[in-house]
């Protein structure tokens, strides 16, 4: 069974959270990184480990894929703890929370490990998650400390 390439559209906070489901534990390349001023659009292409295949016994091998993570409709980026510069450096993804701001827009906050944040201000969600080519294999299954 051949398996499909995902494609979420997130329009609301609980779309939102699903996307970032499927995208926990990614990989992204600050090189991989753009904003797009003019055309109000923010992107990343990520490594997205297929979790959604492991639950689901699809594959005996873990898998990975690139994606593409676009928001549109952007007013304001800002990053905290990411050196721009660093091209060549790569964040963890943890996370997508979501707030409302006082003047009704939202807040997205693209959080990775070691508390380096991307903080993206639209005027409403709208949000893909769009992959790109064939999985590969990867060895290492990521792990999580539980409490």
């Amino acid at each position: 069974m051949e398996a499909k390439n995902l494609k979420l559209i997130a329009r609301t906070e609980e779309d939102l959270r699903i996307v970032s489901a499927h995208l926990q534990d990614s990989i992204a390349s600050i090189a991989d990184i753009a904003n797009l001023k003019k055309n109000k659009i923010f992107l990343m292409q990520l490594n997205r480990f297929m979790w959604e295949d492991v639950e689901k016994g699809v594959f005996r091998k873990n898998k990975r894929i690139r994606t593409i993570l676009k928001f549109e409709n952007v007013m304001n980026v800002i990053s905290k703890n990411i050196n721009q510069q660093k091209k060549d450096k790569f964040l963890d993804f943890l996370a997508i929370e979501t707030n409302v701001t006082p003047d009704k827009n939202y807040e997205m906050k693209i959080i990775f490990a070691g508390d380096a944040i991307i903080r993206v201000e639209c005027e409403v969600i709208e949000v893909t998650l769009d992959d790109q080519g064939e999985p590969w294999d990867t060895k290492n299954k990521p792990k999580h400390n539980t409490l």
